[in-house]
């Protein structure tokens, strides 16, 4: 059986996660951005998670005050449909209860219904639409969320 690690992201693990990022979106973040989440920004906590050391999966949620906003999540194409991005956004959301978060959101594209379906499995509900959310396309995004106490 293979071996499934969640741990938190490191310096070191930046280009193993810019693989997931370039493999998964049509406009990865670039290089200096992830450095800068992790070196910088005291309110970002990511995740990655490995199977058998191999850098599969990632994400990452920004905790402030009452809030905590997923800002990313992303399994590499090889590995999806095992429910490792079910595994992982339940241990984001695991982590915001830990760190006291209230309110637990994100912005989905609207055509990734693969996405909102696992999101509802959670209890995160649609709250309202960001027009043009996604500079890459410009498709709107959904804003969901859900309280957590």
């Amino acid at each position: 059986m293979a071996e499934l690690i969640i741990r938190q992201m490191e310096l070191s693990d930046v280009d193993a996660v810019l693989e997931v990022e370039k493999n998964t979106f049509l406009a990865p973040w670039p290089k200096d951005i992830i450095v800068q989440e992790l070196t910088d920004n005291d309110h970002a906590h990511y995740y990655v998670l490995l199977i058998d050391h191999q850098l599969v999966a990632y994400a990452g949620m920004w905790h402030v005050i009452d809030d905590a906003q997923v800002t990313s999540i992303a399994v590499t194409p090889a590995f999806r449909g095992q429910k490792l991005g079910e595994t992982l956004f339940l241990y984001l959301l695991e982590q915001a209860v830990r760190m006291g978060a209230k309110r637990f959101s994100l912005e989905v594209r609207v055509s990734n219904t693969i996405a909102q379906r696992m999101y509802r499995k959670f209890g995160l509900v649609p709250g309202g639409i960001r027009k043009n959310y996604y500079t890459d396309n410009q498709e709107d995004a959904i804003v969901m969320w859900v309280n957590l106490s």
